[in-house]
């Protein structure tokens, strides 16, 4: 490469080669690892509002359901319940530390394979359960399949994607998300109409087929090129990098990738390494991201979409086609981000979806209140509701094109290869972890909070606003091998990046501190 070339950290260098139908097709398949996580989210709330279900496994809270008088903000608040659906994220969250060791040793592909598996043993399990132990083990065991397919499969799609294409495709993960979530809202009102009682059987049991698509799948997945050298292949990697690329002129991008490799084999501990100075921006967005996207309140609608609706007096069969409407808003604006991420870049798209976010829990907050007020004793007209779920809608859009995508396609974008996959464990267990934190409580808070709950949520959606516009830095159009220029260029993280530690295509970088660009270096 020659001496002196320069590289704007804005939009980082464009590498030759072109979206193939390899990469394209590849993409899809990996991305199906986000219909396992989906299906598990929408799934959990309709059949936790089914009766038969509460019957057999929790009748306290179904005496409590069918109480005339029953305090809306309190009928489903039951511990048992929520450790019901809270425990798969903490299952997820212990996985994701070895799902690291196994996409490292031996690839992402394997790490999906071996999600998909475990999904579909809990699956199995799940829709034969007798009694709340075998419901919470299959739980535990569909836990450890979204802990290994959200490490992997983000991953390996930004490591696949061309850099200018790098977020549309990434985001194929969260649309299979939301095609999840809606799929299994569909099934639950389904099921809920079969009169014999077993349709939350049926509910659980399919999540076979989600997980039977991404194990089958990953069988016929490529390795990727970063993978291949990590793992000491060469020879295949470029050849791998060649066919995804599309053309013969790889040498730059390739030159790249040996680097970022052959930094990567020094790093024996990776999870001691990710603590150094020089990494504190990439650790920081790892916990801060997930932990953000958690509090934005998304979970409270989408795991529990229909025992919300049914809270805020919505009857079963009403309850459930609300949050099927909300399921098509989030699939829908999931598309919107797909075809704009790249063009309008990460922090509009946050920026933007926040205040649509902030403004939404505002008024659906009101709006509860103006029912409800403190006491949880009231009723809605069918013109109210209708305003609620409106506004829940937008929310959900908001979400959906912002905090939602972007919460998997960052972090999982921002790392150098010798911590990759311990940064990624990092940001899917703080996920897990806020994710089950929320699980355990919505019920329980939504008992105490009331109608404040949702100005609680909002109060968060406005810090995690302002910590995007001041702390991340734009990363759309830079090959994931040279982003540590973007964190160099930033006005505070910076100081923490001295510039010997900046090496890219094997050449040290000397920093232009005048105009934020990159200048080149002769080889050693």
């Amino acid at each position: 490469m020659a001496g002196g070339a320069i590289v704007n950290t804005a939009g980082g260098k464009d590498y030759p080669g072109k979206l193939t139908l390899f990469v394209f097709f590849t993409c899809v398949v990996a991305a199906t690892g986000g219909l396992i996580f989906g299906y598990d989210i929408g799934i959990s709330g309709g059949v936790t509002s089914m009766d038969p279900f509460l019957q057999k496994f929790f009748p306290e809270v179904f005496h409590k359901k069918k109480e005339a008088k029953t305090n809306q903000y309190c009928k489903y608040d039951n511990q048992l319940l929520q450790t019901f659906t809270s425990s798969l994220y903490l299952a997820a969250l212990v996985a994701s530390f070895f799902a690291a060791t196994v996409t490292r040793a031996f690839g992402r592909k394997w790490s999906m394979f071996g999600g998909g598996l475990t999904f579909l043993i809990g699956a199995a399990l799940n829709g034969a359960a007798e009694n709340v132990a075998m419901l919470i083990v299959g739980r535990i065991l569909l836990g450890i399949g979204v802990g290994f397919a959200n490490q992997s499969v983000p991953v390996y799609l930004s490591e696949m994607a061309p850099a200018r294409l790098r977020g549309m495709l990434n985001i194929g993960f969260q649309l299979m998300i939301t095609i999840g979530i809606l799929a299994a809202e569909l099934i639950n009102y389904g099921t809920n109409k079969i009169k014999s009682g077993y349709g939350w059987r049926v509910s659980l049991a399919l999540a076979a087929v989600p997980a039977g698509i991404i194990t089958l799948g990953s069988l016929f997945l490529p390795d990727t090129p970063n993978s291949l050298l990590e793992r000491g292949h060469a020879d295949e990697a470029r050849t791998m990098l060649r066919r995804i690329r599309g053309t013969e002129d790889i040498g730059e991008e390739y030159a790249d990738l040996v680097a970022a490799s052959e930094e990567a084999r020094t790093v024996t501990h990776p999870w001691r390494n990710i603590l150094k100075r020089r990494y504190r921006a990439q650790l920081t967005m790892a916990i801060a991201i997930p932990f953000f996207q958690q509090l934005t309140g998304i979970n409270v609608i989408m795991f529990y979409a229909p025992v919300l609706f049914e809270t805020l007096g919505f009857k079963g069969d009403a309850s459930l086609m609300s949050s099927v409407i909300t399921g098509l808003v989030n699939v829908f604006a999931t598309v919107v981000s797909i075809f704009t991420v790249d063009r309008l870049g990460r922090r509009a798209l946050f920026l933007q979806g926040g205040a649509q976010m902030i403004v939404c829990q505002v008024i659906v907050g009101s709006l509860i209140a103006g029912r409800f007020g403190t006491s949880g004793v009231g009723d809605m007209p069918k013109g109210y509701a209708a305003a609620v779920v409106l506004f829940i809608c937008v929310y959900v859009a908001g979400f959906a094109w912002s905090w939602g995508p972007l919460g998997w396609l960052v972090p999982s974008e921002i790392f150098p290869l010798e911590i990759r996959p311990a940064g990624q464990s990092i940001n899917v267990s703080v996920n897990m972890f806020f994710t089950f934190c929320i699980a355990q409580a919505f019920l329980t808070m939504l008992c105490h909070f009331k109608f404040g709950l949702f100005y609680f949520f909002a109060g968060w959606v406005v810090i995690m606003t302002v910590f995007i516009a001041l702390f991340l830095p734009e990363t759309k159009n830079v090959p994931i091998e040279e982003m540590v220029l973007v964190w160099k260029s930033h006005w505070f993280w910076k100081k923490f990046i001295a510039d010997e530690d900046v090496h890219v295509g094997g050449n040290h970088l000397q920093m232009a501190s005048n105009n934020g660009a990159a200048r080149k270096g002769t080889d050693a």
